[in-house]
């Protein structure tokens, strides 16, 4: 099947509304309590699920992040579960998209071919690859296009605007842009310069490409601001510390996952 987030981000666009992205990381607290925390993201407004593979050198992770990939390698959580759980995933969910979000580390461990053939038997609808930029990343981009996946790139405020050229004409399904020059977790500053760089990048795509914002996101206010100027927007680290939390009582934990959620969607 092709991917599903192009129709997803045109059908919210008809709907005049923005298209909402969350990240977890898969094993933490377990594959279980990931599975449920996928259901109840869909069922809280969620269109998108990027969903992180744990590695042991996440370098753009903040310090939330990188202890999540922590307790999931401890549970020996490997990039076969991550897929195999997308499969379960899809037994009862056939709308909402899942893009695997990691290193490249795991992927070439795994080799480019059957990584790409597995994602889609899996109903995987993308990839993002923190540390694998256009120029290092053909084959993987070569395959993706093959089974017609999303492969998706990350631009950021040092980004150069030759660089985000690039970018914009290797990317597919959407632009993940970082709003800050931190590492994930930090705090949004400059939300003009944020926006001119967000146009910027729509008009190196000729407006074909749609851009979503993270990093920084942690709240409905910051979310609607966000969502003022971008076509998505990408909360990470306040769910991945929300579902830590909550790691004794799943009940517990999809319901204070679903009424935070729900807030961010109907703030967007």
């Amino acid at each position: 099947m092709t991917s599903r987030i192009p129709h997803i981000f045109e059908s919210n666009k008809l709907k005049n509304k923005k298209t909402f992205i969350s990240y977890l990381v898969c094993g933490d607290p377990s594959k279980d309590f990931t599975l449920s925390a996928m259901h109840t993201m869909s069922k809280s407004g969620v269109d998108i699920i990027e969903l992180g593979i744990p590695f042991t050198d996440p370098i753009a992770d903040g310090p939330v992040i990188q202890k999540s990939i922590d307790r999931s390698l401890k549970n020996k959580t490997s990039l076969r579960d991550v897929i195999s759980l997308v499969k379960d995933f899809r037994k009862d969910n056939k709308d909402t998209a899942v893009v695997l979000m990691g290193y490249m580390n795991p992927v070439h461990k795994m080799g480019i071919v059957k990584f790409t053939k597995q994602i889609n038997d899996s109903g995987i609808d993308g990839v993002l690859i923190v540390d694998s930029p256009p120029e290092e990343s053909e084959a993987l981009n070569k395959h993706l296009k093959k089974y017609k996946k999303s492969h998706i790139y990350l631009a950021s405020p040092t980004t150069t605007d030759q660089r985000m050229k690039s970018i914009s004409k290797k990317s597919s399904g959407y632009i993940y842009y970082v709003t800050i020059k931190g590492i994930t977790g930090s705090k949004l500053s400059d939300v003009s310069s944020i926006r001119e760089n967000v146009n910027k990048i729509k008009e190196y795509s000729n407006y074909n490409l749609p851009v979503a914002v993270g990093f920084g996101i942690k709240d409905s206010n910051s979310a609607r601001k966000m969502a003022k100027f971008s076509d998505g927007i990408i909360i990470g680290s306040s769910i991945v510390e929300l579902i830590h939390k909550h790691s004794k009582n799943k009940k517990t934990m999809n319901s204070k996952l679903s009424s935070y959620l729900s807030s961010i969607s109907k703030a967007i």
